[in-house]
């Protein structure tokens, strides 16, 4: 199999591995194991501690043994046992030390995926189409394993993931023999100069302009639901095909990103698709019809696709080391996605309600944009090692 189809096909199943997971775990543990709200707050608050350790330490370790598919191998056969545990466990103490001592380190099988071909000689384009694969993956995840759920069980769910997971393993160990350096074709001309690379101090400015973005996109992912039914007054429905064409409309925006990563640099790119993000949460602090609500989701696509896309190449350009520049960028997410309780709550409190929490997700888009524009500006041309 060449690496023009092995690729994509091993990202497609990293993709769908955790696309399964999500949505399937809230409902495995509230069904299976009888876990009460709080509980079920306390296992996902721990679930994602673990996994932020090892999204830390497993890269860094990466790095200096210059061997990314390793723990690739290692994630996928943690997942599959992961997914077994939490079919047989007896009590849910056990199911919770199955998802923190499995399922942290299960969960960075895709980080390691991105670091090994930026390691391997991939270019920004092929590093943004082969996320955009991971969005097609969530496109499609969620609904198949609500799906599963709702027909066979949690159970079959579980099965699913661990299918999958072995497919992720067999996928990764064919990459793995095509040996460690082996990098796909290149189909792009020279990458645009990245202009002045930032120094540590302004890599950790860009970090904390990354943690904002991903707090506004989490928050506003998040509350969606509440705000279509509670604020808008419209069925639920319609929050569930904002948010499906929010997701349909990232996979072509990835692919055209990707296109456009030849010509324009990468802070450009997240910019441009930034300010876009910040006229979307203003728009949605003010629509008031299911028209407009569905029409504002090609700026939340082309936004998000550039925090996910570009902003993964962005991050890997300005730190040499794979393994370091991917973890950042992964962490950078789940700790927005952690401060996104504190700004629904700090939302709701303004004067302006609910929709106060998409002003506050504007505010908080346009802090990450000034971050990544001090931090390119007066900069040393330097890379953090």
């Amino acid at each position: 199999m060449t690496l023009r189809v092995l690729i994509p096909s091993t990202a497609l199943l990293w993709g769908l591995q955790f696309a399964f997971l999500n949505p399937a775990l809230a409902l495995v543990l509230t069904t299976l194991y009888d876990a009460s709200t709080t509980e079920l707050g306390w296992a996902l608050a721990l679930y994602n501690a673990s996994a932020l350790i090892a999204t830390t330490l497993i890269p860094a370790h990466a790095d200096r043994t210059g061997r990314y598919l390793r723990p690739m191998l290692v994630s996928a056969v943690l997942t599959i046992l992961l997914s077994a545990l939490l079919a047989l466990a007896a009590s849910l103490p056990l199911a919770i030390a199955a998802l923190v001592v499995l399922g942290g380190p299960a969960g960075v099988g895709s980080t390691m995926l991105f670091a090994h071909l930026r390691h391997s000689g991939a270019d920004s384009t092929q590093i943004i189409n082969t996320r955009a694969l991971f969005s097609v993956a969530w496109v499609a995840g969620p609904p198949i394993a609500t799906f599963l759920i709702g027909a066979f069980g949690e159970r079959a769910a579980l099965l699913a993931i661990a299918l999958t997971a072995v497919g992720s393993f067999v996928a990764t160990a064919l990459l793995q023999s095509h040996g460690a350096r082996a990098a796909p074709e290149n189909t792009s001309d020279e990458e645009p100069d990245p202009g002045p690379l930032p120094g540590r101090a302004g890599v950790a400015i860009i970090v904390i302009g990354f943690v904002l973005l991903q707090a506004a996109n989490a928050s506003a992912m998040s509350f969606m639901t509440v705000y279509v039914t509670q604020s808008l007054g419209l069925d639920v429905v319609w929050a569930g095909i904002a948010l499906g064409v929010a997701a349909g409309l990232e996979v072509p925006a990835l692919f055209v990103l990707g296109r456009l990563s030849r010509r324009f640099s990468a802070q450009g790119l997240i910019i441009t698709g930034c300010t876009l993000g910040v006229g979307y949460y203003v728009l949605l602090a003010m629509v008031e019809t299911p028209v407009g609500l569905i029409g504002i989701q090609v700026l939340n696509a082309w936004c998000f696709a550039t925090i996910a896309g570009t902003g993964l190449t962005l991050f890997q350009q300005i730190i040499v080391r794979p393994g370091l520049s991917t973890s950042l960028y992964m962490n950078a997410r789940r700790v927005g996605a952690i401060l996104s309780g504190g700004v629904i709550a700090l939302g709701s409190m303004t004067a302006f309600g609910q929709a106060g929490i998409y002003l506050v997700c504007a505010a908080l888009t346009a802090g990450g944009i000034v971050a990544i524009v001090m931090a390119h500006h007066r900069s040393p041309r330097t890379v953090v090692g």
